[in-house]
């Protein structure tokens, strides 16, 4: 009897805290990544028997650290492993701080069904109770279960399946931060078994317009936080500088403030397309009569961070507002 062969599943390293150490133990900031791809591996030798793993790193940064350029890299890097026949998933390890823009932009630019999952930890690997090997435990069995093809980009930490446009950091070090207020979770891994209850209705993967391919830079997108007398400087400032994009941090359901009036003219005066999300974190942000009138899109219910990856991947392919509105309607 001929025993079936494990999937292949690539492993690829970009940093963060899941590869970082501390001074001690006890210590759970002020860490330094240190550690490569490889050597994760080692504190999780159980992994083995879940596929066969071929590991590279593609970077080795805190995740704050991470350029458009860099997203471009990787975006090409997944999809050329995943063109592969002989690769079932890709899974990504990567530091929490800005994992949810990555894994968006991701969800936006790969062009497989196969399962990509994007992993991370909040304690460094030298803490007592680190959280990185059985994250990277999961995930790998994430990727590697035929259950996760086609639900698009997958954030797997704290046991928690999550959709890349569904997820965000939610606290600054509670291991459960990564949340889905309105949507949910996906999933979850329980005793070693993978449980998925929904899927993303929104667009993605192998549904999106979206190819980076030959891309070699995005449009430069700043984000704006409103707030009480705000001054319309940095609209001015973000114009100047060459900003193609503005997302508009703005307050309560992308409420349109005297200053983000006065931001949007000037905007709009040079062909600088603004997108009103909200600074709430939750919620989706409504259409309003003041769009049409000020050239303003609203971004549904993506938060600022995740308004700029989506803005940059329309504007490289208009600059129109209601084209770009119908983006952030699907995606």
């Amino acid at each position: 009897m001929t025993m079936p062969s494990l999937p292949g599943i690539v492993l690829l390293g970009t940093g963060g805290t899941i590869a970082a150490t501390a001074p001690g133990t006890t210590t759970l900031t002020d860490y330094t990544v240190t550690q490569g791809i490889d050597s994760l591996l080692t504190a999780v030798p159980e992994i083995n028997a879940l596929a066969r793993l071929r590991c590279s790193q593609v970077f080795n940064v805190e995740s704050h650290a991470i350029t458009n350029k860099m997203l471009l890299k990787l975006a090409g890097r997944v999809n050329k492993e995943l063109s592969d026949p002989a690769v079932d998933g890709v899974v990504i390890t990567h530091g929490t701080d800005t994992l949810e823009e990555t894994a968006y932009f991701l969800n936006l630019t790969i062009k497989s069904r196969k399962p990509v999952v994007v992993v991370g930890a909040m304690r460094p690997g030298s803490a007592i109770s680190a959280d990185g090997p059985l994250n990277l435990f999961n995930a790998v069995l994430l990727a590697a279960s035929k259950q996760a093809q086609g639900h698009g980009v997958l954030v797997m930490l704290n046991d928690r399946i999550s959709a890349a446009r569904y997820t965000s950091k939610t606290h600054s070090t509670q291991l459960d931060t990564f949340r889905s207020p309105d949507q949910g979770y996906l999933g979850q891994v329980h005793n070693g078994k993978i449980h998925i209850f929904q899927t993303p209705t929104t667009r993605h993967t192998t549904q999106s317009d979206f190819d980076v391919a030959g891309v070699k830079s995005l449009p430069w997108v700043d984000i704006i936080y409103d707030h009480q007398d705000a001054g319309v400087h940095l609209y001015e400032a973000s114009i100047k500088a060459g900003a193609q994009g503005i997302v508009i941090a703005a307050t309560g359901n992308g409420s349109v403030s005297t200053t983000v009036k006065k931001g949007a003219r000037l905007a709009a005066r040079s062909n600088v397309v603004c997108v009103r999300s909200s600074r709430v974190g939750a919620g989706v942000v409504s259409e309003s009569d003041a769009d049409d009138k000020l050239r303003l899109v609203s971004g549904n219910s993506l938060n600022p961070q995740k308004a700029r990856i989506l803005l940059m991947l329309a504007l490289g392919k208009t600059r129109d507002p209601k084209t770009i509105q119908s983006y952030f309607d699907q995606y």
